[in-house]
């Protein structure tokens, strides 16, 4: 797998001095820096493991991936919270290779305790502030919380064939055939031939490890300067953070890299959000140019002209 730069553009130094110091004041404002968070007798690392444990219990495989800690830092926080009581580690009964962390009855007091003492700084923060202020900060956060979850996502030119492509593919294969009113046979999708080398690539976008988009682009015509873009697909988990936009100017990068100086797509009439997409990007609609049985708009772009990279 190769990683793909989203950006080229050099990051403002003021852009980065405003993240830092929003940083170091939100840390400082919720009490991040005391070792005894929310007044408990524990740092914020500890009370935050407690919390992702929660009820129903966790491996330790899945809260290493989640709150993304190092293997060795996160065993000993669990061995540090099982000598307190708080937290049991046993064999998973149907895998040996996995081990579950489970709160204990004291663990589960002390995160009802917390939970009950973050909701109360959080009120004590709000309450300050006027309804329509409220209104204000959550829709910020709301946004930056999209943004950050955009930016920490990366994009990598995979082999066709790879499995992650291929559960990418077969995903989107599904989540179409439920759309379409006619159906969506699999055997369309790309081969992994199709997609390799100079004359295509296949993107995969992943968000902590795990794969949650896709897109390919294919040579159009023998010896021909077009490439034809296909298979965009976001997991509806990952949708409304602009990564179809981005996946979609990475494509056009890919095909920029191969010598095309035109790429092509087509797109199904219930599908109104890609073709809202498209013409936002900058293709025009263009008569049809393929025996696609799915396409309905078809639509064009010429490559070299600045693209819009923003969600």
């Amino acid at each position: 797998m190769h990683p793909v730069t989203a950006n080229t553009s050099t990051v403002a130094a003021e852009d980065i001095a405003s993240l830092r110091h929003f940083n170091r004041y939100f840390t400082r404002r919720i009490g991040a820096l005391d070792d005894h968070y929310l007044g408990q007798d524990r740092p914020l690392g500890e009370a935050r493991l407690l919390f992702e444990i929660g009820e129903d219990g966790a491996s330790l495989r899945d809260l290493r991936v989640r709150l993304g800690l190092d293997a060795g830092y996160l065993s000993r926080m669990v061995k540090a919270l099982d000598a307190e009581g708080l937290v049991r580690v046993s064999v998973h009964p149907g895998d040996s290779r996995l081990r579950i962390a489970e709160l204990t009855p004291a663990g589960r007091v002390e995160v009802t305790e917390q939970n009950l003492r973050a909701d109360a700084l959080a009120e004590g923060l709000l309450k300050a502030l006027t309804p329509g202020q409220r209104e204000q900060l959550t829709g910020a956060l709301g946004s930056a919380q999209r943004l950050l979850r955009l930016a920490a996502i990366r994009v990598e030119v995979v082999d066709g064939g790879h499995p992650d492509a291929r559960a990418c593919l077969d995903a989107y294969a599904v989540d179409i055939d439920e759309r379409f009113p006619e159906g969506y046979d699999p055997a369309t999708l790309v081969q992994p031939g199709e997609v390799s080398g100079k004359s295509g690539a296949l993107l995969v976008a992943y968000e902590e490890k795990r794969p949650v988009a896709c897109g390919a682009l294919t040579r159009f015509g023998e010896g021909g300067r077009i490439g034809e873009i296909r298979h965009v697909w976001v997991h509806p988990d990952a949708r409304r953070l602009g990564l179809a936009r981005r996946l979609l100017g990475e494509l056009e990068r890919q095909a920029e890299e191969r010598g095309y100086d035109v790429v092509r797509l087509d797109t199904h009439a219930s599908l109104t959000e890609a073709q809202s997409l498209y013409r936002a990007c900058g293709y025009r609609e263009i008569p049809r140019y393929n025996d696609d049985v799915y396409g309905a708009y078809f639509f064009e772009k010429r490559l070299g002209a600045e693209r819009p990279w923003g969600p």
